[in-house]
């Protein structure tokens, strides 16, 4: 690869990464007049395994929005949830007998 082409792609993974980051839940983006809703929810689905691992180190994060719709909320991120690690399976090769 030369310097260009690593250039751009070290920009590019930054950028995902503020992006993912930017929209984790329990950061203040959302209380009791304006909860989180049905998109939240499947955003926070997707970025769960990130969350998980930056409430490790900070115990402000969850993986959760507390300030939540209810059941709209928790049908997107549960759907998220499974979809996202479900599909992993598509990817593996399966073992010929």
């Amino acid at each position: 690869m030369n310097k260009r082409k690593i250039n751009r792609l070290t920009v590019f993974a930054v950028l995902i990464v503020l992006l993912m980051t930017s929209c984790l839940p329990g950061g203040g983006h959302y209380d009791g007049n304006t909860p989180a809703g049905f998109f939240s929810g499947v955003w926070h689905g997707w970025v769960a395994p990130i969350s998980l691992v930056l409430s490790i180190f900070n115990d402000s994060r969850s993986i959760y929005e507390t300030y939540n719709t209810g059941w709209w909320y928790d049908f997107g991120f549960y759907i998220s949830i499974i979809s996202g690690f479900g599909s992993i399976q598509l990817f593996r090769k399966k073992k010929g007998n």
